[in-house]
């Protein structure tokens, strides 16, 4: 209907969506304007944080910058801290063990399932099913026990490290994961019977929110919003990094391009997540997990206070402002997050701090195709398509 919507003669009305909506969670703005309850003009504002992700990259060293790639997608800090280190490493021209490269995988898809988790609670509470919301989360919460105990955090972890990550698994990690993705299929089932059939689910997501596949590519759509469509692009098949060319898993993908399609795109990569997982887990190599080169990883305590070598190079990276130094040049590199597409350009001038660091989040470009996904719908389809996007604000700012 967009473009080609009759308008009524009545008066149009303009309409605040967010931030106080409840569906917006205090961070999004769209301003609708209406003819009734149809949607003439949708305007989406970027998000209310004003964090200065990218700014900050000028200023602090790239071990330091890892922190506040946490709090971009803080439903997957995991993905992020990845996403960005291995730009880094790029630059630098080194390669990380195995195990580490193991490791990171498995971090990576079980904060898939992490986000994908909130996400479907979040969009179905939004539309009123409120059981969803208790068992996504009672998931999550399994999750994100395994998250604390590895990396001493639930929300920002700051795990990994250029070169490596901040420590191995832990005593017991195998079990619990195994654990888990042993009983999650049968929890993921439960939803299932609660929305894929459920008449008002459908009615509220099927066909709402349409977007072809020309048109999501022009918009720069990634991820399970652009698999939806039936375009079947995943960074992980497409252009494998870090050992996902040693993993096996298919690549879900929908017709019709609308949210219910979005909904079951993320359901389906929940349990391909679960197969990269017990790849992995049955392949994980032995050895060291960081890279063995003190210039860019610290040094083990042991050696900072007991030998003068490893007291200087700790002193290097951490206390005279050195950091990790990154040769001159500059570098894209993308990853595939649980939102899409997650790409960190970074300009080095050959110091230990990032001369410009410019981020290509999902959520940016998902939320500029909004308009084209609301016009000519209905006000309540606001919050069924705002739900099927998944749009984190934090990755909003500029």
């Amino acid at each position: 209907m967009q473009g080609g919507l009759e308008r009524a003669t009545g008066e149009k009305m303009v309409l605040n969506f967010g931030p106080q909506h409840p569906a917006t969670h205090g961070t999004l703005r769209i301003v609708l304007e209406l003819d009734g309850e149809s949607i003439l003009k949708a305007t989406p504002h970027a998000g209310y944080l004003h964090t200065g992700f990218e700014k900050l990259g000028e200023h602090l060293d790239y071990n330091q910058y890892i922190v506040v790639t946490d709090r971009m997608n803080y439903l997957s800090p995991l993905s992020n801290n990845f996403g960005y280190v291995l730009a880094v490493e790029q630059l630098l021209g080194i390669e990380v063990p195995k195990r580490c490269q193991y490791i990171r995988i498995l971090m990576a898809e079980l904060s898939r399932l992490a986000d994908h988790l909130l996400w479907l609670g979040t969009a179905a509470l939004d539309l009123g099913a409120f059981s969803v919301f208790l068992y996504s989360f009672r998931e999550r919460e399994k999750l994100y026990s395994i998250f604390e105990k590895t990396t001493g955090a639930r929300l920002t972890t700051s795990y990994t490290r250029v070169g490596g990550v901040l420590r191995d698994l832990y005593q017991g990690c195998e079990e619990d994961i195994r654990q888990f993705i042993t009983d999650f299929p049968k929890a993921l089932r439960e939803t299932h019977t609660l929305l894929t059939r459920n008449r008002i689910w459908m009615d509220r997501t099927k066909g709402v929110g349409t977007i072809s596949g020309d048109d999501a590519i022009d918009y720069g759509l990634t991820g399970p919003c652009l698999r939806a469509t039936g375009v079947a692009h995943d960074l992980r098949k497409a252009e494998p990094y870090s050992g996902y060319d040693e993993v096996t898993f298919d690549v879900p993908v929908g017709s019709n391009g609308d949210a219910y399609d979005r909904y079951l795109v993320r359901m389906e990569e929940m349990i391909q997540s679960c197969g990269i997982i017990t790849q992995v887990l049955d392949n994980m190599p032995e050895g060291p997990v960081n890279l063995e080169n003190n210039k860019i990883m610290l040094p083990n305590k042991s050696d900072a206070y007991g030998h003068i070598e490893g007291l200087i190079h700790h002193f290097k990276v951490i206390m005279d402002g050195h950091g990790v130094e990154v040769p001159k040049g500059d570098h894209y590199c993308a990853t595939e997050s649980p939102n899409g597409e997650l790409g960190f350009y970074i300009v080095s001038d050959g110091s230990g701090t990032g001369y410009r660091i410019r981020i290509r989040p999902p959520s940016f470009l998902h939320f500029q195709a909004l308009p084209h996904m609301l016009e000519g719908g209905m006000v309540s389809d606001t919050v069924a398509v705002l739900g099927s996007l998944n749009v984190i604000a934090g990755e909003l700012d500029r």
